[in-house]
């Protein structure tokens, strides 16, 4: 409302002081001439230093009012950008399209939103301004408020025009705009300088980024300079309808037909008149600019989600507390866009507390297996089940509160340790207590206590007085996490000890060991000495299927794959 007011108050004051500023002078010229008295012009001139007084705090307020608007509307629309990125799927942030749409709203979303706005109290206010002028313009030459409105079109639709090529240029960009963030990505972060120096890629990335900088560059330019040709061309024209009009009225002024404040009045109404036409043209261009750019967000917006979801109106209540049996029924499962099968009819069933350890080659099909067990991915064909219930009829929150995890790309939270080990469980993330006893659980402890200011240091290298670890000490905090969760019915191990040495994994698997007692557990690692000691029976994945099933024991039995890869690998210790 405040804002409603202040820009009303904006839009009349321009007619007001043109009107008291052409009584000014006629007052002046009836002073000289004897014909008035000289207070008059005193008392005009102090009406008019009222009205700009009253013009200047408007527009301050109307400046502060934009400021908060910007600040509140910004921010309400980023976290609409956020809370739909938390309902999208892992399928989602694995689609480049859908990351474009994601890049173009983010980038947007603080300045398009509150430009709408403002353009459209923009026309009403210059509309409204407009208005009061073309009733003084009107009063001493009707013609002159259609030269205003005409002299204004072309510049317009030219604008129009060039505000739709940009919006095409930024979008059709947008991959290519990633590729140039990644090279900037590649020669600025800590994670990549090591390859960078050694191999010398440095030259070869800059090259590339220029490349793209020149192209991008040229493309703007080019753009920019057609602005600059119909600014000028369209600014001639509005300028020669200016001075064709002086030039009419000034006639009139020298016959005598209109008084020397008329004159006065005409010419400043029809330069504001001008502007105002040209302000409202300009907004409606920008509004439609905005407009376009909003598509973005909207779009963004727009992306289905609710796979996650359970299909059944009221989701099944499982009992909790005790692991439930897992059925794999002829799962089989294809990423979009790709033809081959990441996994094909694969039947298993685990038992509740059963320890099953997964191998194979990179690309078998292990870690998909683990992201359909947590329904970040539904199958294509077959199902899963737990408990007798197929996971896409349970509440997907539901099923991962059951389920511990630790990954082999497990996140480097730059906050504190104590934050980077109670992330594995929010509600408890005050609870000192039991973040200490999950990071001795974990094997995290000792690197804690001898951080410089224990679990409140600041990790990572992102922000000041950051402490940046080695990967296994990363690796020990990830662990950890894992252990903040309680009594998890199902543990799931995801190349767990990658980053540790020999020792520090026997010990974490020793306490993986005590809390898998009772629980259900999937193991998946390519060190054989690991799922030996963790697992009951071990799952042998190649090219998507699985080609072995059987203890440790009964697979060197067979003297199949996976006796073959264990051959392999402890050939590799013995020489």
């Amino acid at each position: 409302m405040l804002l409603a007011a202040l820009t009303a108050v904006a839009a009349v004051l321009p007619a007001g002081i043109a009107w008291v500023g052409k009584l000014i002078v006629d007052a002046v010229v009836a002073a000289g001439r004897g014909e008035g008295p000289p207070g008059r012009v005193t008392a005009l001139v102090l009406v008019e230093l009222g009205l700009m007084a009253l013009s200047l705090t408007a527009g301050r307020l109307l400046g502060l009012e934009r400021e908060l608007l910007r600040a509140r509307l910004g921010n309400a629309v980023n976290e609409r950008i956020l809370e739909k990125a938390l309902d999208l799927e892992l399928r989602h942030f694995e689609d480049a399209e859908v990351y474009d749409k994601m890049q173009n709203a983010r980038r947007e979303a603080s300045a398009r939103p509150l430009s709408l706005v403002m353009q459209a109290f923009a026309i009403a206010q210059n509309a409204v301004t407009l208005a009061a002028l073309s009733a003084l313009l009107a009063r001493l030459s009707p013609w002159s408020v259609l030269v205003v409105v005409a002299s204004s079109i072309p510049a317009f639709l030219a604008e129009a025009r060039l505000a739709a090529a940009s919006f095409r240029l930024n979008s059709w960009r947008a991959p290519e705009g990633r590729r140039l963030n990644y090279l900037e990505w590649i020669l600025t972060r800590d994670s990549h300088v090591k390859e960078v120096k050694l191999f010398g890629l440095g030259p070869l990335v800059l090259d590339r980024y220029r490349a793209l900088f020149t192209k991008f560059y040229g493309e703007d330019r080019r753009l920019a300079v057609r602005r600059m040709a119909f600014g000028v061309a369209f600014g001639l024209v509005s300028l020669a309808a200016f001075y064709a009009m002086y030039a009419l009225v000034a006639a009139r002024a020298a016959r005598r037909e209109i008084s020397l404040g008329d004159l006065t009045l005409y010419l400043a109404v029809f330069r504001q008149g001008q502007g105002a036409v040209q302000n409202i043209l300009s907004a409606i261009g920008a509004l439609y600019e905005d407009a376009l750019y909003m598509s973005n967000l909207f779009a963004y917006l727009a992306i289905p989600t609710g796979q996650e979801r359970a299909r059944l109106p009221a989701a099944p209540t499982l009992p909790r507390g005790d692991p439930l049996p897992i059925e794999l029924d002829h799962l089989s499962f294809r990423y979009p866009g790709r033809a081959e099968w990441a996994l094909e009819d694969v039947t298993l069933t685990i038992a509740p507390g059963e320890k099953l350890g997964l191998v194979g080659e990179n690309g078998a099909g292990k870690s998909t297996l683990v992201k359909l067990l947590l329904r970040l991915y539904e199958p294509t064909r077959g199902a899963i089940r737990y408990g007798g219930v197929d996971l896409r009829d349970l509440d997907a929150d539901d099923l991962r509160q059951r389920m511990g995890a630790v990954f082999q790309d497990f996140v480097r939270y730059q906050f504190t340790a104590a934050e980077n080990i109670g992330l594995g469980s929010p509600p408890h993330l005050e609870d000192r207590p039991r973040i200490e006893e999950a990071a001795r659980r974990g094997g995290a402890a000792a690197v804690v206590e001898a951080l410089p200011r224990r679990y409140d240091t600041v990790l990572g290298g992102w922000f000041e007085a950051g402490q940046e670890l080695s990967a296994g000490q990363w690796q020990k905090l990830a662990v950890a996490r894992g252990f903040m969760r309680e009594r998890p019915e199902v543990l799931i191990l995801d190349e767990p000890t990658a980053a540790i040495d020999a020792e520090a994994e026997h010990e974490l698997f020793e306490r993986f060991r005590a809390l898998a007692a009772d629980r259900t557990a999937i193991v998946i690692s390519h060190r054989f000495s690991t799922v030996r000691t963790m697992a009951d029976r071990i799952a042998v994945l190649h090219g998507g299927r699985i080609v072995e099933l059987g203890s440790h024991r009964e697979l060197l039995e067979k003297d199949g794959r996976y006796a073959h890869l264990f051959r392999l690998q402890a050939q590799g210790y013995l020489d």
